[in-house]
């Protein structure tokens, strides 16, 4: 108790003093409980921002933001599937180079804590590994696998050598790096794993960077998640008791400075579930708490950004939780990156142990509403446009046209290599898809002129299938949710399932979470054969122009089952930041001029609006709009772009709006 009690007394922090001309140094002080930068005491107060998470021309704002509330460091994971999408294929190009990303830390005079995992939970899909490693159906995940560490030390020698010129031992801004990620939460517990790790960081990185782990408190956690040469940091948020929680700290550090690696600013949402939010008085005093015993602290989020395209993850609990695409994480700064009063509590906090920057914190992002688009059948355009417009008071000339096609009708653009016959359903990993969509197409064996069963084995469908008979939509079969449909047709009829892809897992006991159908549908118990199994690469034909550059159906009226529809509309002269909200619309995904924003699901909520950065929109041509519908779009089928998102609506109230 006496040791406990020692060891959270205060460091003397003394006021950040010009580093000598000698080498530059980032160290642990166990005599005096503190960071030394330069030889000098040294404190951080730190935020969690995602580069993947942000478009690339909104890093600076939001980085300009983070240093003007006064912090001194910015906590940065790397996703390596983000970066390896195949074995041997990397990609550090455009919203993905990582080191321009840093060269900008740099510029704002901003520090860097460095986690690049390999594994990183963050609510990422795969918690960052890549899904081709579960192309090795028996491959065990973070631990001392022969097979999982070659592919993890290929990647950190692509990786680590990109990094090392960024270290603050060789004049760059990288304080810290962690090693692996909450290794205490994994079931493994594996020290080979953990001292193989270490082991491939000393020898790329070098003798010098300071090198950690990050933990719950809970000791069994520390127990496992620690190693001897890796400094060890605990996470907790705003509820917790300052003193016990660093206790737990003490008891695998007895010496050297306090770290909360993770304090948590808000939470994540999940689909179904209310949106998560935490007071801000509440988020203050515990970092005032922490801050007068002398700690370091990173706020995770300080900046949540988005999951674009299919890149969210999952969790397990109890059952699947697949994460929304906003990661909003009711954050001090908005998922559109504007500030909020939770910003303005946190700022006053840090005002009292540091001076905050000169100047005024910069404000909120311009939000348009490009307004309700409306979509009509019109009998023609003046301007020669297709055959239904939109109308916005704001544009001179705004005309969208809608167009559908049915996805089962287009499976030959979405799938150029043709199907892969099996006679039972293949994986996603099977097949080597690693997101999105796989259709899988059998024929049903036999007359059924009275209602048969179709039914999945418990947990074999992953994560949702769409299923249709003769391309009729027949209903939807879910994981942890409905496993059964009634069905009629006759012998030869071609039945269609739509397997979409989540989100694998990014924390729990097993992120060996493999998608598609594990196991085979049965027609009242009979197993069905004989399956053609279509992996569909639906982004690549949406970047190439379709289905703009296609001649389509024409309708003013929605219809059931996964369909594409298509528009285009103009801005009035301005490309700003907005927020899309679909009303009547059930569940999908939408491209705007290509660029995958995510999923939208009003129907499940609580997310009813998806971000549209100002960034993705034109203003001297035609935005082109594609929505992948998968269960029915409304009648009259229309977006509404307003200036602020919604997003604490959840299951059936969330039909009712009509904003």
């Amino acid at each position: 108790a006496a040791r406990l009690g020692e060891g959270l007394q205060p460091p003397s922090i003394a006021p950040l003093l010009q580093a000598s001309p000698l080498a530059r140094s980032f160290e642990l002080d166990y005599e005096e409980n503190c960071f030394r930068k330069d030889g000098v005491p040294f404190r951080y107060i730190s935020g969690s921002i995602h580069y993947a998470r942000v478009p690339r021309p909104a890093w600076r704002d939001r980085l300009l933001k983070m240093s003007m509330s006064g912090l001194s460091t910015v906590q940065v994971y790397v996703p390596w599937n983000y970066h390896e999408p195949l074995p041997g294929v990397y990609d550090f190009s455009g919203e993905r180079d990582v080191e321009a990303f840093l060269d900008m830390t740099a510029e704002m005079g901003l520090l860097v804590i460095l986690r690049p995992g390999p594994y990183i939970c963050a609510e990422w899909e795969m918690g960052g590994l890549p899904a081709w490693l579960l192309w090795k159906p028996d491959i065990i995940l973070r631990s001392s696998d022969p097979a999982y560490l070659a592919a993890v030390d290929s990647w950190l020698h692509v990786l680590l050598p990109k990094i090392k010129p960024h270290l603050y031992q060789y004049g760059g801004n990288i304080i810290s790096v962690q090693v692996e990620n909450e290794y205490g939460s994994y079931y493994a517990c594996d020290y080979e794993y953990l001292r193989h790790l270490l082991g491939s960081f000393r020898a790329l990185l070098g003798s010098k960077v300071l090198l950690f782990t990050t933990d719950s408190t809970g000791i069994e956690e520390l127990r496992c998640g620690t190693l001897q040469g890796l400094y060890a940091t605990v996470d907790f948020g705003p509820g917790s008791n300052v003193t016990e929680a660093f206790g737990a700290q003490r008891f695998v550090e007895p010496k050297g400075p306090l770290v909360n690696s993770e304090y948590y600013t808000g939470w994540l949402d999940y689909w179904g579930e209310a949106h998560a939010n935490t007071s801000s008085a509440l988020v203050a005093q515990g970092l005032e708490n922490m801050l007068q015993l002398g700690a370091s602290v990173n706020m995770y989020m300080f900046h949540g950004g988005t999951n674009f395209a299919y890149w969210s993850g999952a969790d397990f609990k109890d059952q699947y939780k697949p994460v929304t695409t906003s990661y909003d994480y009711d954050a001090p700064l908005s998922e559109a990156g504007d500030p909020t009063e939770k910003l303005l509590a946190i700022r006053t906090v840090i005002s009292k142990f540091q001076p905050l920057p000169v100047g005024p914190m910069p404000p909120a992002t311009p939000k348009y509403a490009y307004d309700r688009v409306t979509l009509r059948k019109v009998s023609a355009c003046p301007k020669g446009c297709a055959a239904l417009s939109w109308h916005c008071p704001a544009a001179p000339h705004p005309c969208l046209s809608l167009q559908y096609a049915d996805l089962l009708d287009v499976l030959d653009v979405l799938c150029h290599s043709g199907p892969i016959q099996s006679q039972f359903p293949l994986t996603f990993e099977a097949i080597k898809q690693a997101h999105g969509f796989v259709v899988y197409r059998t024929q049903l064996p036999r007359n059924i002129l009275d209602p048969a069963t179709l039914s999945a084995p418990s947990h074999a469908v992953c994560d949702r299938g769409y299923v249709m008979l003769q391309k009729e939509y027949q209903g939807t079969l879910e994981r942890d949710g409905q496993t059964v449909l009634r069905v009629m047709g006759r012998a030869g009829d071609t039945l269609d399932v739509l397997l979409e892809n989540m989100g694998r897992i990014s924390f729990g006991a097993n992120v060996s979470d493999f998608k598609g159908l594990l196991g085979n549908l049965s027609l009242d118990s009979s197993p069905l054969r004989n399956w053609l199994i279509y992996p569909l690469d639906i982004d690549s034909a949406v970047q190439q122009g379709w289905p703009h550059a296609a001649p389509l159906k024409s309708s003013s009226r929605g219809r059931a089952g996964p369909a594409f529809y298509t528009g285009a509309f103009k801005t009035p002269g301005i490309a700003w930041d907005t927020f899309v909200k679909f009303p009547g619309w059930g569940k999908g995904q939408l491209w705007i001029n290509g660029f995958n924003l995510g999923r939208y699901w009003p129907r499940r909520g609580p997310q009813q609006t998806l971000f549209v950065p100002g960034s993705v929109l034109h203003t001297g041509c035609p935005n082109n709009i594609t929505v992948l519908e998968l269960e029915g779009a409304p009648l009259i089928p229309f977006l509404h772009f307003l200036d602020r998102p919604l997003f604490n609506r959840t299951l059936s109230c969330s039909t009712a709006a009509t904003e």
